[in-house]
């Protein structure tokens, strides 16, 4: 029996590496499509969120929303233009 159980921890391991090794060699033949094509870098860069491990939480958004809109407040309570390029 224990033979059988070292063979299922081989198999267990040989295939994990191989996933591993399938999905570095998708990566990498993905980073070099997008090289080579600027439509292919937007696309990469299109489908990279969806494929993010870590969402971002929904507290995290809020406090970012909450930031945006004290900048906003504070940029028209000082009154200065909000671009300083379209200033001539």
């Amino acid at each position: 029996m224990d033979l059988l159980n070292a063979i299922d921890i081989e198999v267990y391991y040989l295939g994990g590496m191989l996933l591993a090794l399938v999905v570095f060699q998708g990566m990498f033949k993905l980073v070099t499509w997008s090289k080579k094509m600027p439509k292919g870098a937007l696309v990469f860069l299109a489908f990279f969120p969806l494929i993010s491990i870590y969402p971002i939480p929904p507290q995290e958004i809020k406090k970012i929303e909450r930031m945006k809109q004290k900048q906003i407040k504070s940029e028209d309570e000082s009154g200065d233009p909000a671009n300083e390029d379209e200033v001539i």
